[in-house]
């Protein structure tokens, strides 16, 4: 099940949980073995795989234990990319650059070079 904004939060916990499990099965951990691996209690990861509400602090230590660090990382990215944040940002540095083209240093002339078209 794809997991979208008019779940429940009920659901979205049964299907956080039997992605947990599924994950878990695939390592071929047993519950004890993650938990252990994790610091939790075995029921508490019971009580997640079964979708019951559980604590941020528990699903981070799980996620670490399975070495799903980039999950947490997904969760609340560093930093948010926005198509349309880029697109007003283009606008206004357009916006910035029509209304005071920036000068262009003046360089001090190269001593004796002359470029190829330039010789006589």
């Amino acid at each position: 099940m794809k997991i979208e904004p008019l779940l429940s939060t009920a659901e979205v916990l049964r299907e956080l949980g039997r992605r947990l499990a599924h994950v878990r099965k695939q390592r071929e951990l047993s519950q004890e073995d993650l938990a252990q691996a994790a610091g939790l209690g075995v029921a508490t990861l019971r009580r997640l795989e079964d979708g019951k509400d559980g604590k941020l602090g528990s699903w981070l230590r799980l996620l670490m234990a399975l070495g799903m660090a980039e999950a947490i990382e997904a969760l609340l990215p560093a930093e948010l990319r926005s198509p349309l944040a880029e697109v007003k940002g283009r606008r206004a540095r357009r916006a910035r650059a029509k209304e005071a083209p920036a000068a262009r240093p003046e360089l001090p002339p190269s001593a004796g070079f002359v470029w190829g078209d330039e010789q006589r």
